[in-house]
């Protein structure tokens, strides 16, 4: 395993992750579950598991058919469109 590249790897989602709509999420199920943190935890770190599973196989997949510029781009659409979203629906809930 190529440390160097883990690290990157490692900070660079850790740093995405920290006070993202995930965390938010997470927190909000920890203050209002009776379930308990650790059933909270388990769910939410298998859920990202999950999800980053998807990602990795769907990256893959496409990193021979489509130029990572592209996907940099559609990746950089896709946050300004979720963060679009998100301050309408506050917008329109107020």
């Amino acid at each position: 395993m190529d440390l160097k590249s883990f690290a990157i790897v490692f900070g660079t989602v850790f740093l995405a992750e920290l006070g993202d709509k995930t965390q938010l999420a997470t927190v909000l199920f920890a203050t209002r579950d009776a379930a308990g943190p650790l059933f909270i935890f388990v769910a939410a770190s298998l859920a990202l598991v999950a999800s980053t599973a998807i990602a990795v196989v769907l990256g893959s997949a496409i990193s021979g058919v489509v130029n990572p510029r592209y996907l940099t781009y559609a990746a950089g659409t896709g946050f300004l469109l979720i963060g679009l979203w998100t301050i309408w629906s506050a917008w329109s809930q107020s």
